[in-house]
């Protein structure tokens, strides 16, 4: 099995409906994310988003919780109290980051979340880019990764996933101009391990966190901006 880009593959296509009827037809798309965020794999079946990045199809994947129902069902399957509850929704809606919440019932998980569930927690992700807004609205359910080949770093744009995955993958080129030239380099998405008590760890170093001085700093920003912040 090859890990390079795919020979001749053919550019990301602006093209919504083919996008959108690869996601109806089970199969895994690549759909581009703003600054400072790369693209994403996404699909309504978790198995053909490891499939496309060349990984075991039953690794776990992240649950895209980026509609207010599939939010609204998962709230009941996490063992978090209401300070928590409220921090998770801000920290994934806007801060966007990528959460890893403790499970009410880790040996009780409905079908739809088990591919997010690991070890008693499960990993989410919630950005919603509204110029994506109409396409994601059909599939309230999906599930998400970023976007790159075993072996290789997360695709910051579509030109550049292009090479890794289409054809067999639709990549969808941005709706609106990505910005460029000043911008800092695009990082695949902070990993935030969100406690019960609202204790915030974290997990894995991303765009979010990059620009502050140290993880401590980062942590700070969190609790300041989103515990003693005005509610979304």
């Amino acid at each position: 099995m090859t890990h390079g880009p795919v020979a001749d593959s053919t550019p990301a296509t602006s093209d919504t409906a083919t996008v959108r009827r690869a996601l109806a037809q089970g199969r895994a798309v690549v759909l581009p994310n703003p600054a400072p965020l790369t693209c994403v794999v996404a699909a309504t079946r978790p198995a053909a988003v490891n499939v496309a990045k060349q990984r075991p199809a039953e690794q776990a994947v992240a649950l895209w919780a980026h509609h207010p129902h599939t939010r609204e069902e998962l709230a009941d399957h996490l063992d978090l109290g209401p300070d928590a509850h409220r921090l998770a929704r801000r920290l994934l809606t806007e801060e966007l980051v990528t959460l890893l919440a403790p499970l009410r019932n880790p040996h009780d998980v409905p079908s739809w979340l088990a591919p997010a569930a690991q070890d008693g927690w499960t990993l989410l992700f919630a950005a919603r880019w509204q110029p994506l807004a109409p396409l994601l609205d059909d599939f309230p359910l999906l599930y998400v990764s970023s976007a790159n080949r075993t072996g290789h770093p997360p695709a910051p744009t579509p030109a550049d996933a292009a090479p890794h995955f289409a054809p067999h993958t639709p990549v969808l080129t941005a709706p609106t101009p990505l910005a460029s030239g000043s911008e800092s380099p695009r990082r695949a998405t902070t990993t935030i391990r969100l406690h019960p008590d609202a204790r915030t760890e974290l997990h894995r170093h991303g765009a979010q966190d990059h620009p502050h001085p140290s993880t401590e700093h980062y942590l700070n920003h969190l609790h300041q901006t989103y515990r003693t912040g005005p509610a979304a």
